[in-house]
């Protein structure tokens, strides 16, 4: 195995676990927060965090129907875990991009991911655990197939076809980065 190789169980792992730290900070900050609070955004054009996790819950809702399909496909056909992680150039390059800080480089969301309105139900949290369960799931399927060879459509530019691997790093990073953004609107609060 090269130096720059990854095992596929410890790329795994390291998603998995950084999901646990979404999940913990999901609820110990943001279940307890009344409807005010967590519609309260820093500033005008700001979000607020139910406006954070309303887009989680957009991406997901886009992303793990089409991860669900697709694992499940190769399981039918006999797919077996692969040694090491690969990932393509387009899904390296969207995550390293979602990592940079947003104090350093903020992104447009398209305006079809943007969060629907600005007074959410609590139920925007709720949905948001399911999401990560499902994902967790996801990341613990992707351990019985080669995660390599799996290709997802990616919802914002459908011409690239990511790598499994990829797409789950770059839902996580995509999700540490808005779960950060609306720590600081609570932080801004206080």
């Amino acid at each position: 195995m090269s130096a720059t190789a990854r095992r596929t169980t410890d790329f795994l792992d390291s998603l998995a676990a950084d999901l646990q730290r979404v999940r913990e900070v999901t609820h110990r900050r943001f279940r307890p927060l009344t409807d005010d609070q967590l519609n309260r955004g820093p500033g005008p054009g700001k979000w607020s965090v139910g406006q954070c996790l309303e887009h989680l819950n957009i991406v997901g809702g886009l992303y793990l129907p089409a991860m669900n399909r697709k694992i499940k496909a190769a399981k039918e056909r006999g797919s077996s875990p692969a040694e090491t992680v690969v990932h393509g150039f387009f899904g390296k390059k969207m995550t390293e991009a979602m990592r940079v800080p947003a104090s350093e480089k903020p992104m447009k969301t398209p305006q079809q991911y943007a969060p629907s309105g600005s007074r959410l139900p609590r139920t925007v949290v709720e949905v948001f655990s399911r999401q990560l369960d499902e994902l967790e799931s996801l990341i613990g399927q992707a351990r019985t197939i080669n995660a390599n060879a799996v290709r997802i459509p990616n919802p914002i530019v459908p011409l690239l076809l990511p790598r499994l691997t990829d797409a789950l790093e770059l839902l996580v990073e995509h999700m540490k980065r808005h779960i950060q953004q609306a720590e600081r609107v609570l932080d801004s609060r206080s």
